[in-house]
């Protein structure tokens, strides 16, 4: 993937005792599956001021839209209020999508790619058209110190069409290893945990920890996840960053739950793609159980804290899913590794765009990231 952005601050009004402003950025960037996008991000935000606090903002509503050539499409909006409130953080998201080219190659972490079924007849073989319509509402209270209680609700509604000519999808629907109940679906979840966020700056930090465990009850399933992440600063332009994270699901999980795992801001999708495996396909191995790790090191090229950075990344990660019936644990067998390094542009406080490069076991991808990966 390529891209390119362009930034643009709008001037700051004084509503009652708070400033707010504005940023826009339009950008662009490619990618193997779904062609040319474009896309734009606006926020109207009230700004932290000069107390250094760990938040990105005192409270905004952000708008994102991008468009694709191949027939993909994202339109999200945000509220957030993350230190609007002492003690509170409320976080709302409104979004519809379409994924017109989202990876699809079965179920299972040994599932098989063989690029030659792709072909004149086949040119979608491990294509599915995945459509979705969310309303995600979250709630935190802390209870002591960097501790806090999650509480929230999701409404999803998940559509999947197979594309033209032979598909894994289509072969799978037929075969019954996806269930035809289950696309369409519509879920009406809600999620309880707890969060122990000691990061320096959360979108982009340089030393501290995030630890997550969330329960998740849906209709007709439950999904239990744990995540670690770590970021350490041993010199001054040198992070250090790792992540663990396992799920597992419960009960009759439809594809469109198990096609994501859960955090405590939005889930993504998982195994596979720039936010839990690069190197691969997005969606590459889909089950109910996940497993992920993966170690970064980002130094500092061009360095001006608070207000630019150019790092230069390099990153080792690895991940499997665990079929129905398959206990999660942490294991060295059945990984898929990838590697890769990243350029990271950091703007102001809180914008990050990446591109580089990963490789895995069925060769390598350029990528794009709107955000480090984790």
């Amino acid at each position: 993937m390529l891209a390119a952005a362009a930034l643009l601050g709008g001037a700051a009004s004084l509503a009652g005792q708070r400033v707010w402003t504005n940023t826009l950025y339009p950008y662009a960037y490619y990618t193997s599956g779904d062609g040319f996008w474009l896309a734009g991000h606006f926020s109207e935000y009230s700004p932290l001021g000069f107390a250094p606090r760990p938040e990105p903002n005192v409270a905004a509503v952000s708008v994102d839209g991008a468009a694709s050539t191949q027939g993909s499409y994202l339109l999200r909006v945000d509220a957030e209020a993350p230190a609007l409130w002492d003690g509170w953080r409320v976080g709302v998201t409104f979004s519809a999508a379409r994924d017109n080219r989202l990876g699809f190659y079965g179920l299972g972490n040994a599932t098989v790619y063989a690029p030659d079924s792709v072909g004149p007849a086949s040119p979608f073989f491990y294509k599915v058209s995945r459509s979705t319509q969310l309303a995600r509402v979250t709630v935190q209270r802390r209870i002591v110190g960097h501790l806090r209680a999650l509480v929230g609700a999701e409404l999803e509604h998940t559509g999947f069409r197979a594309l033209p000519g032979r598909t894994a999808f289509s072969e799978n629907l037929a075969a019954g290893v996806v269930d035809s109940a289950s696309t369409p679906f519509t879920d009406e979840s809600v999620r309880a945990g707890l969060v122990f966020d000691t990061r320096d700056v959360e979108a982009v930090p340089h030393s501290g920890v995030l630890l997550e465990a969330l329960y998740t009850a849906g209709r007709g399933y439950n999904r239990r996840t744990a995540s670690a992440r770590a970021y350490v600063n041993p010199t001054e332009r040198l992070v250090l960053a790792g992540r663990l994270a396992a799920e597992a699901m419960g009960g009759r999980p439809p594809l469109a739950a198990q096609l994501e795992m859960e955090s405590s801001q939005l889930p993504y999708v998982a195994v596979g793609g720039y936010a839990s495996l690069r190197g691969y396909y997005d969606a590459r191995f889909t089950g109910p159980g996940k497993l992920l790790g993966g170690l970064e090191a980002r130094y500092g090229l061009l360095w001006a804290p608070t207000l630019f950075e150019l790092d230069l990344v390099a990153f080792y990660e690895a991940g499997r899913v665990f079929d129905a019936g398959q206990s999660v644990t942490l294991t060295t067998k059945g990984l898929h590794q990838g590697g890769g390094g990243e350029l990271g542009f950091r703007f102001g406080r809180n914008t990050v765009l990446a591109f580089g490069y990963a490789r895995g076991s069925e060769g390598g991808q350029v990528i794009f990231g709107a955000n480090w990966s984790f």
